[in-house]
């Protein structure tokens, strides 16, 4: 087996056209995502405010602890966090 011939692998024209190929595949493949990230961006803005809207319509801008409820009162009158509810 002889594998010093010629004749056997492509064609300069052939490479040349096959690496602008590659060329253009990747370039279509940035596009898209660059489109993609775009798309992402706007729907994050979007997601971020409405939960701003929604958290002042509900009253607050952060989360409540589990551990402890320092303005809610519970049926008991006590605190309704974590705390209040096991005794801990």
């Amino acid at each position: 087996m002889c594998f010093g011939g010629g004749g056997g692998g492509p064609t300069q024209a052939e490479e040349t056209a096959a690496a602008e190929d590659r060329i253009e595949a990747e370039e279509a493949e940035r596009k898209e995502a660059e489109r993609r990230a775009k798309q992402k961006r706007k729907d994050i803005s979007a997601a971020l405010e409405s939960s701003v809207a929604d958290a002042g319509a509900r009253g607050g801008t952060s989360r409540r602890s589990l551990f402890r409820a320092t303005q809610q009162m519970g049926a008991a009158g006590g605190a309704s966090g974590y705390l209040g509810r096991f005794g801990r």
